[in-house]
């Protein structure tokens, strides 16, 4: 039958066509979307950790208009410069005191190898031992490999973190700037789903900030003086990098237990062991105690979603996944329930 106007009619198997050819390109949009995402994965965290910066510059300055009664233009240079004076003194008397210690460590290291290589060569399980490690030892090669893919990590981390900090104070600077351009490409109703979400994922991470804060407060104040009080010399530098270094859970304490070992062995035994007992008591006070009061009051992150995230992120999108992989799991969690919200 021929419609009006002369038109052949349309067929069923017309429709059906139509509409798995739509379908078809939806998957295909899909595909290229989480192609595209995947090429994407560094940007886009350096683009969260930029808002996560944002979110702590941004909160910061309020604080200090609360307390100081400065504009909020004065407190947001004071919420900038205030973290990276402290940062500048840290590191530069975590360095100066490091590189005497390992100075001093490097001199002693090569006597106390030799009395220990003598002492397991007069045993038959000593000799086996070394055996076994001389067989797992890196080649020079292997060696000065990994020495210049760290040197290399260490540019990009750097200039990263410039990256970061440049853009978190202009996201900081006019939140609302951005946030309205963003909600203002959806519809009235997305619209206001979508400042739902984000409001809900602010407050999670805000949360998340503070109790991590606190946290990092502890391991820094409990690891400078436990390292004081048993003859290390530098137990304040240790102790403050411990605490920023407790940003990443759990990794955070491996990375400082290893300086503070060595050093701590270097000394004589017992400042070695007295430095591992003084490690392990503040990590597991923090752990077990500071930790879950102040999760109980500001976040509420289970400690096995937390490693395995850890895990996850490491996996997928290697160390910058690792040291944002909480705060990224915090604000799913915040944007899963916001939209459960929303939907009833």
């Amino acid at each position: 039958m021929i419609r009006p106007g002369g038109e052949p009619p349309v067929k069923a198997n017309d429709h059906d066509s139509a509409r798995w050819f739509r379908h078809a390109l939806a998957v295909m949009a899909a595909i290229a979307l989480a192609l595209v995402t995947w090429q994407l994965t560094q940007l886009l965290l350096l683009l969260f950790a930029s808002i996560l910066a944002a979110v702590m510059i941004h909160d910061f300055a309020h604080a200090l208009m609360r307390w100081t009664k400065l504009p909020f233009a004065g407190a947001i240079v004071l919420a900038v410069l205030l973290p990276l004076l402290m940062l500048i003194i840290v590191f530069g008397l975590f360095g100066t005191i490091m590189y005497g210690q390992f100075a001093i460590l490097a001199e002693q290291l090569p006597q106390q190898i030799k009395e220990l290589t003598q002492w397991l060569n007069s045993t038959v399980p000593g000799r086996e031992a070394l055996a076994v490690a001389n067989s797992y030892a890196p080649k020079m090669e292997s060696v000065l490999g990994i020495a210049q893919s760290a040197l290399s990590n260490i540019g990009a981390a750097a200039s990263g973190l410039a990256i970061v900090i440049v853009a978190g104070i202009y996201l900081a600077a006019q939140p609302g700037l951005y946030i309205d351009s963003l909600v203002g490409m959806l519809s009235p109703p997305r619209a206001i789903k979508a400042r739902a979400s984000l409001a809900a994922a602010h407050t999670a991470l805000t949360s998340w900030l503070k109790a991590q804060a606190i946290g990092m407060a502890f391991v820094a104040v409990g690891t400078s003086v436990g390292l004081s009080l048993v003859g290390m010399p530098s137990g304040l530098a240790l102790g403050l990098v411990a605490g920023l270094c407790e940003f990443v859970p759990y990794l955070g304490v491996i990375l400082v237990s290893l300086p503070a070992v060595l050093i701590g062995f270097g000394i004589d035994v017992q400042t070695g062991w007295l430095t591992v007992a003084v490690l392990v008591i503040v990590q597991q006070i923090q752990g077990n105690i500071v930790s879950p009061l102040a999760q109980r009051h500001m976040a509420d992150l289970p400690p096995a979603l937390t490693i395995f995230s850890l895990i996850g992120f490491g996996m997928l999108c290697g160390p910058m996944g690792v040291v944002l992989a909480v705060p990224l799991t915090v604000v799913a969690i915040a944007l899963i329930k916001a939209n459960r919200s929303t939907a009833h």
